[in-house]
């Protein structure tokens, strides 16, 4: 119990600390470092995305950068149509760009969810390295289509000319677009908070450690990791929608599957199943890639050497390392 409590408190203090970060930064007049820390927040969103499957659903997939490249695309197609003056289709009925950002948001959530559906339908049917290999497989099918996509911009990617609207912000000002993405990455996170304690939480934490006994009550765990699943694309689609408008910029590379490793390394630095250990994992790595990469390009040695020491002394990342132990540790 004191354990958890010095989690939640510890929880606590790490969403001030992201708040008060960039407001200081705001106020140095250190734009930079502020979109550093929308950076950090939105992968921290795509991290939360994945924490679900991975952290509370044993779901190790190596996919999830399908998905974020989905949501950012999605915002992408709808947002250049938007500013080329030209409907996305006109047969068999008009559907015309959008610029507005809860326009878009609801577009990535739905076309992420679809793929999860799709992709989690199938791969589910298998487990261990076999589904690993499965998710890998359906997003590199993906990265490749959006590389042989032509009509917008296949492997140089598509340009967003001006950030998308959202209503009574201005989101061209980096202090205004990181407040609304840690509004949106805390919603997130009490969502999940909410989640973990519900019955479908348990339930899918409970499949996790034993299926067999799941089944001989009478649910599907099928069905259950299959909702899970989807959810968590669903969270990392639009983790990728915010991701392409701090950009203005989508790629094929938002679905390669070195994107799908990074999300991982979130969560293993920070804590697997740990509320804020995507939170804690995107801070870092968005540090270490800033600090390290400054004077050499091989920054990724670092953060190798962090990871490493974390999977041999703190399997419970850095807020296991901090708070304590939790009983699935």
């Amino acid at each position: 119990m004191r354990d958890l409590i010095t989690e939640h408190r510890l929880n606590i203090l790490l969403a001030l600390i992201l708040l008060g970060g960039p407001l200081i930064a705001h106020f140095a007049d250190e734009p930079f470092l502020v979109t550093l820390a929308t950076r950090a927040t939105i992968l921290a969103l795509a991290g939360v995305g994945l924490n679900i499957a991975l952290g509370l659903g044993g779901l190790v997939s190596f996919g999830h950068a399908a998905f974020f490249g989905l949501g950012g695309y999605a915002v992408g197609i709808l947002a250049s149509h938007h500013q080329n003056y030209e409907p996305l289709m006109t047969a068999p009925f008009l559907i015309n760009g959008s610029n507005q950002m809860l326009v878009l948001w609801l577009v990535a959530i739905v076309v992420s969810g679809l793929a999860a559906l799709f992709i989690g339908a199938l791969s589910l049917r298998t487990s261990g390295v076999y589904f690993i290999m499965i998710t890998l497989a359906f997003a590199q099918m993906i990265y490749y289509f959006a590389i042989s996509w032509p009509a917008y911009g296949g492997e140089d990617g598509l340009s967003i000319y001006v950030r998308n609207t959202f209503p009574g912000i201005n989101t061209l000002r980096p202090l205004d677009f990181f407040l609304l993405s840690y509004a949106v990455l805390m919603l997130v996170l009490i969502a999940q908070w909410r989640l973990t304690g519900a019955r479908f939480g348990i339930a899918l934490q409970a499949v996790r450690q034993n299926e067999g006994r799941v089944a001989a009550l009478g649910l599907s765990p099928y069905r259950i990791k299959l909702a899970a699943f989807v959810i968590s694309g669903m969270i990392t689609g639009l983790a990728g929608a915010l991701y392409a408008d701090l950009n203005r910029f989508v790629s094929p590379t938002m679905m390669s599957w070195h994107l799908s490793g990074e999300i991982m390394v979130f969560i293993i630095l920070g804590g697997v199943a740990r509320l804020f250990g995507p939170v804690v994992g995107a801070c870092l790595f968005v540090l270490f890639e800033h600090v390290f990469g400054s004077f050499t390009t091989h920054w990724q040695f670092f953060l190798g050497a962090a990871l490493l020491a974390v999977v041999l002394f703190a399997k419970g990342g850095f807020i296991g390392l901090v708070a304590g132990r939790a009983r699935h540790d």
